[in-house]
């Protein structure tokens, strides 16, 4: 039998492998995990894109510094990437790569095509550009201008802050002209689009009115990227190649291997952020156009997830990652504060004091709490088992009945229209209707009574806790992966029975056995405690860290200061190397660094190889002969070391090691140094 379910196909952007992701970046893709999980739910057969851009002058130059190959720069990169998404559970399937044979292939197909048709032609390009936007600027997109004592221009800055330098250079071009007045059509009879509708004001009067200029797309002054097959000099331009992955992955352009392309395309919804909505609402679907295909049926640029009101990025020192959230409060509260925190189309923002509040009180208090109560008050009024549900036999069951009815109804139109926030907020609605309905009902009054009618009414108050609770357990399972598998394994009911099709309160089983005491999903935490450990664990600027390192040097000669009538000068000290003066330890440099991933060095038995954080712009590499005493090396993953940060880089195995780590040796024994979590990645040592 022909598989008669709807599609749905949800994408997220293809991140840049420039750095490690924080919780900014992970939120597009727990967004669309949400999405991708809420159609499952309700019955779709979903298609969920995720992968990695990894072309481009800033990844070989990135690569270069590093002292590699750009594929192996990538190949770890996208290693860490996956291994993020594992950790925040996100049920996408397929991960592209930009690298990937398949899809540089169908990039050279399909430039070859356009090139034939007359979209692209050869030119001469002279233009500014930004390596870290990885884009072109006219004089008047530029934030700020540079001049010489003559006026003429010799620089400036992109609206992102990076720099442009002035770009010459031979280059294809794309007819991005010929398509504006169909484009500027095409928003007007296809209003939905580009969500939110003030996206599409943006595009029409800061890019189209203006005159679309044509785009170069192919670039000669450096080589990682895809060739033209006709012109290998030429390498395709980052936005050619790398929004085409979105049609690549499936199969599109690919010999005789296309048949989830036509199953899925076009997309339901392809979700971006604000800076990058005019590549995916106007180079993308002009290439859409010119190549005579369907454009998605809607892209919906999100806000930034702010910090103290400015962009969460690595080199403002503001940014938390999600692996620091996930450790210390698990994945339902990160899913959950991200959701939450973005309201529709506008930018979110987050607090160490807003993430424990919303912890402490919607999951903690409201949810949790209820929970608890609910599975003490059954096991103690009913024996245990959820009672038979019956509509309407208190005088509060109606409007619990009708909120749970309400809520569902509105709970997927904001669903459907991408309204995750307020979806939130709509399930809450509930969960406070519930509680209150608990004060109402009063079951412990109707408890003492002998009355066989208040003992029917205890029994439909029971059962309309545990029916909320289940409905409440339904709608949140597409943001919180383990909370409602919890809720009804504690009701005594199957987690794989969870589904969002055809959802009622009315349907819940009765007999079912709840566990004989509830313990709590979400343990309430200490507000002081967990805030200052937060705001220890967001990176710092350069300035900062070298004012924090200043303190605690300060603080810990002030600590150590020895009191008595000990002397000194009569201990007889155990030296095992030639004594060395101030001056030559002051030229070493200690640092802490956070493991980000370690594993044995190939063609090696003693060496392993890491990857660490220590507050640098970028990861850099040491190589350390302690395999030995580390056989299962992935348990020093996140761990905090310390490393000689200004030792001289030397190759070992044709492999650049960029500092030493530290350890203490005792016999036979070689046990890391290391120091507490709470220390921020690059802290000086002294």
């Amino acid at each position: 039998m022909a598989d008669t379910k709807p599609t749905y196909y949800i994408t997220t952007p293809i991140y840049y492998p420039s750095g490690k992701l924080h919780i900014g970046n992970s939120y597009t893709t727990i967004a669309c995990d949400t999405l991708a999980r809420y159609k499952r739910a309700m019955g779709y057969d979903v298609f969920f894109l995720t992968g990695t851009d990894e072309h481009g002058l800033k990844i070989e130059e990135k690569a270069e510094k590093l002292h590699t190959d750009p594929k192996s720069y990538v190949d770890g990169m996208a290693k860490d990437i996956k291994a993020l998404w594992k950790l925040l559970e996100i049920s996408n399937n397929k991960f592209i790569r930009t690298t990937d044979d398949y899809h540089e292939h169908a990039v050279q197909v399909i430039f070859d095509r356009l090139l034939k048709q007359g979209d692209i032609y050869l030119g001469d390009y002279e233009g500014w550009y930004s390596v870290d936007d990885e884009e072109y600027f006219t004089e008047t997109q530029l934030a700020e201008v540079y001049r010489d004592e003559n006026g003429k221009m010799i620089g400036g800055k992109a609206p992102s802050g990076h720099e442009v330098e002035l770009v010459k250079e031979q280059s294809y071009f794309f007819k991005m002209s010929k398509y504006a007045d169909w484009l500027l059509n095409y928003y007007q009879t296809h209003p939905n689009f580009i969500q939110p509708a003030n996206r599409m004001n943006e595009m029409v009067n800061n890019f189209i009115k203006p005159g679309l200029e044509d785009l170069a797309v192919t670039r000669t002054s450096f080589t990682w990227g895809v060739p033209v097959k006709t012109d290998p000099k030429h390498v395709v331009y980052v936005w050619l190649d790398a929004l085409m992955n979105y049609i690549t992955a499936l199969g599109y352009a690919t010999d005789d291997n296309d048949q989830l392309f036509k199953k899925y395309w076009p997309a339901n919804v392809q979700m971006v952020g604000k800076e990058i909505v005019r590549f995916h609402t106007i180079y993308w679907p002009i290439f859409l156009h010119a190549l005579g295909l369907e454009l998605p049926k809607t892209v919906f640029g999100h806000g930034w997830l702010l910090m103290s009101d400015d962009k969460m990025s690595k080199s403002k020192g503001n940014v938390i990652y999600p692996e620091t959230i996930v450790e210390h409060y698990g994945l339902d509260a990160l899913r959950y504060y991200l959701i939450k925190a973005m309201p529709y189309g506008n930018d979110g923002s987050f607090t160490p004091e807003d993430f424990i509040a919303k912890v402490n009180y919607d999951l903690a208090n409201d949810l949790g709490n209820l929970l608890n109560r609910t599975v003490a008050m059954i096991n103690k009024y009913e024996g245990g088992k959820l009672p038979e549900f019956k509509a309407g036999v208190t005088e509060f069951d109606a409007d619990l009945e009708q909120t749970a009815a309400e809520t569902i109804a509105n709970y997927n139109d904001l669903m459907d229209k991408l309204h995750l926030s307020d979806a939130l907020s709509e399930i809450w609605k509930l969960v406070s209707r519930t509680n209150k309905y608990i004060d109402e009902t009063a079951p412990w009054q109707l408890a003492k009574s002998d009355d066989a009618a208040d003992a029917d009414k205890l029994a439909s108050v029971m059962a309309h806790l545990a029916a909320s609770l289940r409905v409440i357990g339904s709608l949140i399972s597409p943001v919180m992966t383990h909370a409602p598998k919890e809720i009804f394994t504690q009701l005594g009911l199957d987690p794989e029975s969870l589904s969002l099709t055809d959802l009622k309160l009315s349907d819940l089983p009765a007999g079912k056995q709840v566990v004989a005491k509830g313990t709590p999903i979400f343990p309430r935490l200490d507000m002081e405690k967990e805030v200052d450990f937060l705001k220890s664990q967001m990176t710092q600027s350069d300035k900062k860290k070298g004012r924090a390192a200043m303190a605690a040097a300060a603080a810990a000669k002030h600590e150590a200061a020895i009191e008595g009538d000990w002397n000194p000068a009569e201990t007889e000290l155990n030296l095992t190397k030639p004594e060395m003066v101030f001056d030559d330890f002051e030229k070493v440099e200690l640092k802490v660094a956070e493991v980000v991933t370690v594993q044995k060095m190939k063609g090696s038995s003693k060496l392993l190889q890491f990857r660490l954080d220590a507050g640098d712009a970028d990861h850099r590499q040491i190589l350390s002969g302690i395999a030995k005493w580390y056989p299962e090396p992935e348990v020093l993953i996140g761990k905090k070391v310390v490393i000689v940060g200004n030792l001289k880089p030397r190759k070992m195995m044709g492999q650049l090691s960029q500092g030493m780590l530290l350890s203490a040796e005792h016999g036979d024994e070689v046990q890391l140094i290391t120091v507490p979590d709470n220390i921020p990645n690059g802290s000086l040592i002294s």
